[in-house]
Order: C-alpha cells, then structure tokens, then sequence
C-alpha cells in the first residue's frame, strides 16, 4: 500500500516539482501519517480515499487540487488541539509554496482542508469540496464489522482521556451528524452510504 501511495504521489507531483522536491515532500508525508498515536488517520484512511475517488475522479473539476487536500488534509493530527484543520492547511501552504501551481490553487487545497473540521461547505461552485467531505466519512457507511473496527480505532487515537469524558464528547459528535437532513452531500454517497451510516451511528451510540 505505501509503495503504491508514494507511486500515486509521484505521478500527482511530477509536474509540479524535481525528484528532490517530490521525495522530500514526501518523506514528511509518510513520517506524519505514520505517527505515533495513528490509528486510523494513517496511509490507509488515505489510500481507501483515493480508491474510492477512482470511481468518479472525471466529476471532479479541480482534480489536483482535491487530489492535494486529500493529502494533506489530516497531516496534522492531535486529539488533544481542537486545530488540526488549520494547521494542516498551514502546513500544505508551507509545503506546497515551492511547486509551480499554475493547474491548481493554494487558497483553494486550504479552503478544502478547512471544511473537514466540521464537515460543512466552503466551496460550492462545483461538487469537488462535496466530494471531498463525503469520502472523508464513507467509513461511517461501511458494514458493521469495518465500522466496529473503525471506531476502536478512534478510541485508540483518543486514549489519553477516561470513558467519562470521551463517551459523551462521542456521543455529542455522532447525534449532530444524525440531526443532519444527510450526513452525505452528494447522490452518488447519499445512495451507496446514507442508510448503512445512520445505522451504524444509532448503534454506536446505543454502545457508548
């Protein structure tokens, strides 16, 4: 997996930068996901993103530039700091400074990056920030046993607090998705994942 996302990255970068640059930016890239304390924010929550968007990767406008939000869009990542979104749009702003980026827009990867802190439209001139925000919670529509999975994996990422605290910080994130008229923004999710997800967070909840 990690061999093919560097491949993914190289392909991505080649135009935009030498092979010193594309291996540096890199070798950050895998050094953060692969972080202590990364549990499901990893390689693997991206390669399942990048998989997925191969299915309608030709809906997408701004192609590039979603490609490099989803990236960096969780290269920060800290269960303890309530700005990761931030940060992570600060650190693709820093790392991507050095490209030649006439295919796609700085401004533009950071707005995305933002929008997945509360999972909310930034963008709306087309369906890419959409896109992005419903790949980055298809784990929710996924069958029980990789949903189950997915959420032990969280606890994980947040150990540091006791079950008196997480339980209901858990439960207050997971009800104001269900309070939503769709967790998903676009048809193509809202079919595939809508139902299977709202099972799974009343369950979950029913757990916690």
């Amino acid at each position: 997996m990690k061999h093919l996302l560097k491949n993914y990255w190289q392909n991505l970068i080649s135009d935009y930068a030498d092979l010193s640059l594309i291996d540096s930016l890199w070798t950050t890239i895998e050094s953060q996901y692969t972080s202590k304390n990364r549990y499901y924010h990893n390689l693997s929550h991206l390669y399942n993103i990048f998989l997925q968007l191969e299915d309608f990767k030709t809906e997408i406008e701004d192609l590039d530039s979603l490609r490099l939000a989803i990236w960096y869009h969780d290269i920060i990542y800290k269960s303890t700091t309530k700005d990761n979104e931030e940060q992570s749009a600060l650190f693709a702003e820093k790392a991507l400074k050095d490209l030649k980026h006439d295919s796609f827009s700085i401004e533009k990867i950071k707005k995305l990056i933002i929008s997945t802190k509360k999972h909310e439209l930034i963008l709306t001139e087309n369906l890419d920030n959409a896109y992005l925000l419903d790949l980055d919670l298809s784990i929710l529509g996924t069958d029980w046993e990789t949903y189950n999975k997915y959420t032990q994996n969280i606890r994980k990422e947040y150990k540091i607090y006791p079950d008196i605290l997480y339980k209901p910080g858990r439960k207050k994130v997971l009800k104001h998705f269900l309070q939503r008229d769709s967790l998903y923004f676009t048809e193509r999710f809202q079919t595939k994942f809508e139902k299977q997800a709202r099972k799974n967070l009343i369950q979950e909840i029913d757990m916690l």
